[in-house]
């Protein structure tokens, strides 16, 4: 094509630089435009002195020649780009082979690109699947190559060079290059993971040990979780090598007993992965006070070493120390958000004993204080607002009373918005529907008053007491030791006490609901003109003409073999408010009944039946034994 470009430009249609770019765009096929992208060079015309390209969405474009040397930029045939346009199927074959897809790759990009560049070229026309799982296989490969740097920092180029150079001589040329302490120690740390592919693992780990001990001593004071990070990093190489340690060297231990050293600070300076090394260390350093500093400090540390703290408390057999600690912490209100958030997650059976309607009242107090944090977080309210179940959960056995004072404190707390608030609150409403009136501000036809005699709300109350106090705890207990059989999905009795705890707590939730409704009263004084509530209806049957009597007591009140019925049913319901000589209609076991009523009278309450007289215990020579 350079002969005909060069006529046109003697025939003064194209300018002669412009040859080149013209020559290398219609021989490579393919080009780069700064705002249409990726583009396949289709034809060229000579006599009309013009490209036809296909863009994205722009396909059949037209440009003239002289423009197409200004704004397009040449795509060579090897480049990923015209690899994709010309076989898309072949490149995805290639990624099978993760170091012949990178090398690619960065050739294409001049040698090096950023992981970014990569996993936008490839993605999701090459990697199709799982590109995070591909990436690291990839990576892997690359670090056991010699001929790929692939950078610490993900904003730094990936490499290829033509050179190969062996792994551990790569690790160590940039080691030996890092500039301060925290950069080795990141080296050090790549040193570690691909220790199964170093040449020599006792030379790395002497030169690693060598240059490290100088510097964690003048890092000691002045940035003390450098040095600790430094002195993890050196023990976990010595490890590896099998190295004995040097002689006269800092410990971790030396930096937990230096005056001044504030514990949960410093975790929170050091690097997750570290975070159980130290704790070690930390412990063989203060054998005989390590768990009461570890508790002290949970109020004062992230969620995450609340985690990490607690665990290492309950493995040391401290359970009883950390819930005395977070009882305390929650019913004082004075726990913090991040221990909240922490133990909000958490919320396993292990803390059922703590967890309730307190931690939530707990976390408003926390969320309250945080208002006037300068470095207040919204983890723990979004927290609450993401998890739908956590107020359900945590107020499934409070007591009716508490759950209305928590709505209460909800409705007036200023760290939710209108419609958060609003969401929470229908929560409640959802697990406890007794609420319902309090929420809305007004009393529903469901909320309405239950009138019922006395005996009958005792007994309802008894059931109440005897639920709260003794079945449910008894459950719990129950549910605590099918916990400790061990597995949980295999556990019968675990799951069959778990079926019985929600049995108990609808139940629960069931009477409160009622017992909130209930209204007592003994009928004295029911006015006889009509049927009302506490009235006795002598009625005919007018099926038979057989007389019947109709006792209209409380919700709660039922004995047809005595007559009584309870004004919520259909045949008390049938009879109110008619009067006598008024002929009423109701269905009985599936059969139309008709009655005329022909009195009405207050219905009076039967004396108590009295005490049984204690028998006098029988002569010593009659008594039975067993």
């Amino acid at each position: 094509m350079r002969a005909e470009f060069e006529k046109l430009a003697a025939a003064g249609k194209i300018e002669g630089r412009h040859v080149d770019a013209l020559t290398q765009l219609a021989e490579g096929g393919c080009c780069t435009h700064r705002s249409w992208g990726f583009g396949r060079i289709k034809t060229v015309d000579t006599v009309f002195a013009r490209f036809t390209i296909d863009f994205p969405g722009k396909t059949g474009h037209t440009m003239d020649l002289a423009f197409a040397a200004e704004l397009l930029k040449p795509i060579p045939k090897d480049h990923i780009l015209a690899r994709k346009a010309a076989d898309i199927e072949a490149v995805r074959h290639l990624a099978a082979h993760h170091l012949d897809l990178i090398k690619l790759v960065l050739n294409s990009f001049g040698g090096k690109a950023t992981v970014d560049q990569i996993q936008q070229v490839l993605v999701p026309d090459v990697i199709r699947d799982d590109w995070k799982k591909w990436w690291e296989t990839a990576k892997r490969e690359m670090k056991k190559d010699g001929h790929f740097i692939v950078p610490i920092k993900k904003t730094e180029p990936v490499v290829y060079q033509a050179k190969e150079v062996a792994l551990q001589d790569r690790l160590l040329i940039d080691f030996r290059a890092a500039k301060g302490l925290k950069a080795k120690v990141a080296i050090v740390s790549e040193i570690s993971k691909s220790a199964e592919d170093l040449k020599d693992k006792t030379a790395a780990a002497n030169e690693v040990v060598a240059a490290l001990n100088p510097d964690i001593v003048t890092h000691l004071r002045t940035q003390p979780s450098v040095a600790m990070e430094a002195i993890i990093a050196r023990d976990e190489m010595r490890e590896i090598a099998g190295l004995p340690p040097v002689a006269g060297e800092v410990t971790a231990g030396q930096i937990w007993l230096q005056e001044g050293i504030k514990f949960g600070p410093l975790m929170e300076l050091i690097p997750a992965a570290k975070h159980n090394r130290a704790l070690a260390s930390f412990k063989i350093a203060n054998p005989e006070r390590w768990q009461d500093i570890l508790r002290n400090s949970l109020n004062f540390v992230s969620s995450k070493l609340c985690r990490e703290f607690a665990g290492l408390l309950i493995a040391e057999g401290k359970w009883d120390l950390l819930k005395e600690s977070l009882a305390r912490l929650i019913n004082q209100h004075t726990a913090s958000s991040e221990l909240l958030l922490w133990l909000g997650r958490e919320r396993s059976d292990a803390f059922a004993d703590i967890l309730g309607p307190e931690v939530f009242r707990a976390m408003l107090t926390a969320m309250e204080r945080d208002q006037f944090n300068e470095k207040r977080s919204n983890r723990l309210r979004d927290f609450i607002l993401e998890d739908q179940n956590l107020l359900g959960e945590l107020t499934s056995t409070a007591d009716i009373e508490v759950v209305k004072d928590l709505t209460r404190a909800l409705q007036l707390s200023p760290v939710f918005d209108d419609m958060d608030k609003r969401s929470l609150l229908a929560r409640l409403v959802k697990k406890h529907p007794a609420v319902q009136s309090l929420v809305s501000g007004e009393q529903t036809k469901q909320d309405s008053a239950l009138l019922v005699s006395w005996e009958s709300l005792d007994r309802r109350r008894t059931e109440y007491q005897e639920l709260v106090q003794k079945k449910i705890p008894a459950n719990s207990k129950e549910i605590a030791i099918a916990r400790s059989y061990g597995d949980l999905r295999e556990n019968h009795e675990y799951k069959a006490a778990k079926e019985m705890q929600k049995v108990l707590m609808r139940r629960k939730e069931e009477l409160e609901a009622q017992l909130m409704r209930a209204r007592g009263t003994d009928f004295s004084n029911a006015k006889t003109d009509a049927v009302n509530i506490g009235t006795v209806v002598q009625a005919t049957d007018l099926g038979t003409s057989q007389p019947e009597s109709f006792t209209i007591l409380g919700a709660w009140d039922s004995d047809p073999d005595k007559g009584l019925i309870s004004y919520l049913s259909p045949v008390g319901a049938a009879f109110l408010n008619h009067k006598v000589g008024d002929e009423i209609e109701f269905e009985l076991h599936g059969t139309k009944r008709r009655h005329r009523i022909e009195k009405i009278e207050g219905w009076v309450a039967p004396e108590p039946a009295p005490a049984p007289a204690e028998a006098p215990a029988p002569p010593a020579e009659a008594a039975v034994t067993e």
